[in-house]
C-alpha cells in the first residue's frame, strides 16, 4: 500500500491515501486474525429464525443508538428498539431525535436491500452523497447546509479544520477510488482483514475530509458499515465498530484528534480493531448461549422419547417452561408458569406436581437451589464438549 496520487490537499499531506501495514504492531495484526476467525464462526453458525431475528434486532438496535448518540441523540437503546417495533411515544420537542433514529434505521436497510440484490457496485461519490442525504432527511440544519451536496465553506470540528471546500469534489473521488483500487485486494492478505482495515480507514478519511455541511460523522460510519456488509461478514458484526466508538466516546475523539496529528491512521486502526474484536468476542458468547439452549432442548426431547402419555407431556413442558425463565422458579409457581402449564396442571393438585417434580429430579433434568426453587440441569449440556484441561487453581 505505497502507491501516491498526487497531494490534493496541501494544508492536509496526510491526506494522501496510503497505508503502510508494516507500521501495525503484531497486537493488531492478531486483533485482526481472531477478528476474522470469530467472524467466519458467527457467519456459519445456525441459529433458529426467531433466535437469527432478535440477534440482528438487538444489534441493529445498538448501531443505530450508537452513531447518533455519539451526536448527541439522548435516546436509549430501550428506546431504539421500542422505535423498531412501532411502541416508541415521545412528545413534540422529542421528535427530532426520533427522526434522527428513523433516518439511520432507514439507510442501514437500504444498505442491506443493495447488498441482498447485488446492486451494491463499486464506491461512488454519489453514494456517500446519497448516505448525507439519507442521514439529514427532514431533520432541521443550518440555512448553508444542502442535504447530500458537497460544502463550499470551511467547517471544522473543536480545533480541527478541514481542507479547503474547493479541493473536496477530488478528495472523495479519489477517496473512493483508492479504496475500490488494489491496495484493499492484495491476493496474499485474507480478504476479511483488509475489508476491515478499508471500512475503518473509510469512516476515518470521511471525518478528515467533512465533505458535507453536516452529518459528517454518521455518513463514515454508515459507510463503514457498508464496507463491512459488503465485504461478507455477518449483519450484526457491522454494527459493532459505532457501538464502540460510542462506548468509549472520549478515546474515539482522542484518537482521531491524535490521528490528524500524527499525520499517521495507525493508532485510530489499532484501537478500532481491539474494540471490533472485543464486540465479536461479546457477540460471539451471545450466540454459544442460544446453540447451548438449542443442544439442551434437543436433550430434553431425546430423554422424553417413547413416552407419549399426558403426564410425561406435561413433565417435558414442565423442563422445557422452566428453561426459558432467568431465575429459578419456586415449586408452587410451576402450575401457573406459562399458559400451556396452567392448562396442564388444569384441576390437579400438589400431589400431581411433587411426583412430576420428583420425577424430572430423579432424570436429572432439574436440579433444587435455594428454598424449594428448581433450575434446569444445563449443566449437563457442558458435558457433551470436548475433553480440555483445565487450569489448577
Amino acid at each position: 500500500m505505497t502507491d501516491k496520487f498526487t497531494l490534493l490537499a496541501p494544508s492536509h499531506p496526510w491526506i494522501n491515501f496510503t497505508l503502510n501495514l508494516k507500521k501495525f504492531s503484531y497486537q493488531t495484526w492478531l486483533c485482526l486474525g481472531e477478528c476474522t476467525s470469530k467472524c467466519e464462526h458467527i457467519s456459519k453458525t445456525p441459529l433458529r429464525p426467531d433466535v437469527r431475528e432478535k440477534l440482528e434486532k438487538v444489534y441493529l438496535a445498538k448501531g443505530v443508538q450508537a452513531t447518533t448518540a455519539i451526536e448527541g441523540n439522548t435516546l436509549t437503546e430501550e428506546e431504539v428498539r421500542k422505535r423498531l417495533d412501532n411502541q416508541l411515544q415521545v412528545p413534540p420537542s422529542k421528535e427530532y431525535l426520533v427522526q434522527e433514529i428513523d433516518n439511520i434505521i432507514n439507510a442501514c436497510g437500504q444498505i442491506l436491500g443493495r447488498i441482498k440484490a447485488n446492486k451494491d457496485g463499486d464506491l461512488r461519490p454519489e453514494l456517500l452523497r446519497e448516505y448525507n442525504t439519507w442521514v439529514l432527511d427532514k431533520l432541521p440544519v443550518e440555512d448553508h447546509v444542502v442535504p447530500g451536496r458537497f460544502r463550499d465553506y470551511i467547517v471544522g470540528v473543536g480545533t480541527y479544520r478541514a481542507p479547503a471546500a474547493a479541493t473536496v469534489p477530488n478528495l472523495v473521488r479519489k477517496l473512493c477510488d483508492w479504496l475500490n483500487g488494489p491496495d484493499f485486494n492484495i491476493p496474499q492478505f485474507d480478504p476479511v482483514v483488509l475489508s476491515i482495515i478499508k471500512a475503518i480507514v473509510g469512516h476515518l478519511y470521511v471525518a478528515w475530509i467533512h465533505p458535507f455541511g453536516d452529518g459528517n460523522g454518521r455518513t463514515a460510519r454508515l459507510l463503514e458499515f457498508d464496507l463491512l456488509l459488503r465485504s461478507g461478514l455477518p449483519l450484526p458484526a457491522a454494527h459493532l465498530l459505532s457501538d464502540h466508538y460510542n462506548a468509549t466516546r472520549t478515546e474515539y475523539y482522542r484518537q482521531l484528534d491524535a490521528a490528524g496529528k500524527t499525520q499517521d491512521p495507525t493508532g485510530f486502526i489499532a484501537y478500532a480493531v481491539q474494540g471490533f474484536r472485543d464486540g465479536l468476542r461479546a457477540q460471539l458468547r451471545l450466540i454459544t448461549i442460544h446453540v447451548r439452549d438449542v443442544v439442551w432442548r434437543n436433550y430434553v426431547h431425546e430423554e422424553f422419547k417413547g413416552m407419549h402419555s399426558k403426564t410425561a407431556e406435561r413433565q417435558r413442558h414442565v423442563v422445557l417452561d422452566i428453561s426459558r425463565q432467568a431465575d429459578p422458579v419456586a415449586g408452587e409457581e410451576i402450575p401457573v408458569l406459562t399458559p400451556r402449564l396452567r392448562k396442564d396442571y388444569g384441576r390437579k393438585g400438589d400431589r400431581t406436581l411433587g411426583r412430576d417434580i420428583n420425577k424430572l429430579l430423579q432424570m436429572n433434568l432439574l436440579v433444587p437451589v435455594e428454598k424449594g426453587k428448581y433450575v434446569p440441569n444445563r449443566a449437563l449440556v457442558e458435558s457433551f464438549l470436548p475433553f480440555r484441561r483445565m487450569e489448577r487453581e
